[in-house]
């Protein structure tokens, strides 16, 4: 096994109260307690040689490879100076700022539509443990291409959150015949050897 971690949108638009996304996620995120988890897992695999790579949903000037073919694309598309790459909702939050391997941005749900799949194929990652915000969204997304890929998938169940904790558990549940099937993130880091 060649594994990486891949950090899905742990972004200020997503994460944080004044995020675009904030009234949607960030109180449900703070209750979870998902960021510390997360924060914790993350420092685990980089403290065992695992990459752990960053991805953010990001529009850049002419809104690059962005389609507004959903109302999710639509919405963003039309706020798209909040999702600027140099934007404030865009940075990586603190408590994750330290933590990327490398940061690649894209313009779709899923974090492996676009440049963090070409690092993953050059650097002969065969299986990735997924990290993010939201579930139902870009985590469900991303594990599912990612197995369409022919990657071994595992989510880090207790390292995802999603608005509706309904929601969430049903995501979950999909994503056991969906991919390699979930894991905690004790059970991630004893896979990287670490006690």
């Amino acid at each position: 096994m060649t594994a990486a971690v891949l950090a899905l949108h742990w972004q200020v638009n997503v994460i944080e109260p004044e995020g675009f996304f904030g009234p949607m996620l960030a109180e449900p995120v703070e209750e979870s307690g998902v960021v510390d988890r997360a924060a914790t897992f993350h420092d685990a695999a980089l403290a065992a040689g695992v990459p752990v790579i960053f991805t953010r949903f990001t529009v850049p000037e002419g809104e690059g490879d962005l389609v507004r073919n959903t109302a999710f694309m639509q919405a963003v598309g039309d706020a798209q100076e909040s999702f600027r790459p140099d934007a404030d909702g865009a940075r990586i939050i603190a408590a994750m700022a330290d933590q990327p391997t490398a940061i690649y941005d894209n313009q779709r749900l899923s974090g492996l539509a676009g440049p963090a799949t070409e690092w993953l194929a050059e650097h002969g990652i065969d299986t990735i443990y997924l990290t993010g915000v939201a579930t139902n969204l870009t985590v469900e997304q991303t594990a599912r291409h990612g197995t369409d890929l022919g990657l071994v998938v595992h989510v880090v169940e207790d390292c995802v959150a999603a608005a509706d904790p309904d929601v969430h558990a049903a995501s979950l549940a999909n994503l056991d015949l969906a991919t390699a099937g979930r894991v905690t993130a004790v059970e991630a880091i004893a896979r990287f050897g670490v006690a």
